[in-house]
């Protein structure tokens, strides 16, 4: 299991690998050259700069039981898609389930912005710490899950 986070402006790079190193976990930040990023823990990738750059070398990267940390739904179905899990940086899972619901309602709302003529949207609200408890929370969830999934899959072998 190897974590991919869609680094771009991610608020939780820090969260991700405090948890990833805990459970020794090997993870990739992937960012544009306009978001250059350093770390002491993590593999960084940089890629171009260009549209969705970052996102298709992500999921070319990704396999079953990886885990993708993205705010882009886009990026989480084709995660999902590979058998990898995905989660926003919200702490929110995305999953079969969720993910059509979650696409349709982005599909929606940008038809919406561009029907009502408004370009302008108001930005996400300021992230508190009770957001950074939520995501450490559910994310360290979701590595224990996969990590028993994918021990048991080892045992079926």
């Amino acid at each position: 299991m190897q974590i991919f986070v869609d680094a771009d402006a991610c608020p939780v790079v820090d969260i991700v690998e405090t948890i990833a190193e805990k459970y020794n976990i090997k993870t990739t930040l992937l960012c544009d050259t306009n978001h250059v990023l350093y770390s002491d823990y993590s593999e960084v990738i940089v890629v171009g700069a260009g549209a969705d750059a970052v996102d298709y070398k992500l999921i070319s990267l990704c396999h079953r039981g990886d885990i993708v940390v993205s705010q882009d739904y886009g990026v989480a179905a084709m995660a999902l898609g590979k058998a990898a899990y995905a989660i926003h940086q919200s702490g929110r899972w995305y999953t079969d389930e969720n993910i059509d619901r979650m696409l349709m309602e982005r599909h929606l709302n940008k038809k919406a912005r561009r029907s009502s003529h408004k370009n302008h949207i108001k930005g996400p609200k300021k992230r508190t710490e009770e957001d950074d408890e939520r995501f450490a929370q559910s994310f360290e969830k979701m590595i224990l899950m996969a990590k028993s999934k994918e021990e048991l899959r080892n045992t079926q072998r």
